[in-house]
């Protein structure tokens, strides 16, 4: 059996999708399973060991290609390369599990003999499918709606796992990182400040604050996380403490981050995609 999951973004969408692939290799030990995938999310699923192939879509870089004019022929063969990669293999079942229209469009284009998804997509995904489930309900839990896919071709969904793919290299990673800082044996507290909405931001004095009281009398070390976009945030929480925070943000992959927050004590996060991750 050959099974295709299309969940691309966001990241904490992936991390939500990620009981998907824990059924469907607990029912199907012997399936090849693929998985298409946004840039952003691509971390955590390359050398996932659930997973038989990942298909990474060239979100930014064709939309930067689409920009301009002048580099159209660079559009059309990326497009073309990413079309022919989704085409190599036959699937049993392609399962969309984000229900938008570029989600749909790799459905179409995939070579399944069975496409599914749920009735009333967003942006008119479901047209691009030929087996619909009943629309779901939109108060109902992400995890809950993406397993009646996988319940839908047979796998149990009664116990939901998140398997992050993490192994020893990565944990190995993490530790260089955590001694070079000198937090080895350290209880840790992960700071995660950044997001993609200011509205769902928290401000860096009050970090700040948090990272003092969590030094000062509940001996933790505060360690800041978060991307590139996220050092300026960092360095104003660091600016305000009156004790040590220490700065990964740029330094982590999702699965190093992921062995960071196995072995911290605490997380505190903004609504955003490592969030899913800690949890």
């Amino acid at each position: 059996m050959r099974i295709l999951i299309v969940k691309l973004s966001a990241i904490g969408d992936v991390v939500q999708s990620l009981p998907v692939l824990a059924s469907l290799r607990s029912a199907f030990p012997g399936a090849h399973i693929g998985w298409v995938v946004g840039d952003a999310a691509s971390g955590l699923l390359l050398r996932h060991p659930m997973l038989d192939e990942v298909i990474v879509f060239p979100r930014k870089k064709l939309g930067a290609l689409a920009a301009s004019p002048l580099a159209l022929p660079k559009f059309f063969t990326c497009a073309v390369s990413f079309l022919r990669r989704l085409r190599v293999n036959d699937y049993d079942f392609v399962l969309d599990l984000q229900g938008l229209l570029k989600s749909g469009f790799i459905t179409l284009f995939s070579r399944g003999r069975a496409k599914v998804g749920f009735s009333g997509g967003r942006e008119a995904s479901s047209l691009f499918l030929n087996t619909r489930l009943p629309a779901y309900d939109p108060d109902e839990h992400a995890v809950t709606r993406y397993l009646k896919l996988a319940s839908h071709i047979g796998a149990r969904v009664d116990r939901p796992a998140f398997p992050t793919g993490i192994d020893d290299a990565d944990r190995e990673e993490l530790h260089g990182l955590l001694e070079g800082l000198g937090l080895i044996s350290r209880r840790i507290v992960c700071l995660i400040p950044g997001a993609a909405w200011g509205s769902k931001r928290w401000t860096s004095l009050g970090f700040a604050e948090v990272a003092d009281y969590c030094s000062q009398h509940l001996g933790l070390s505060p360690v800041i996380v978060g991307g590139d976009a996220d050092k300026d945030i960092a360095w104003q929480i660091m600016s305000s403490a009156s004790h040590p925070v220490f700065d990964l943000t740029g330094r982590t992959g999702l699965k190093s981050l992921a062995a960071l927050f196995e072995v911290s004590t605490v997380v505190l996060s903004t609504d955003t995609g490592p969030m899913h991750l800690a949890a």
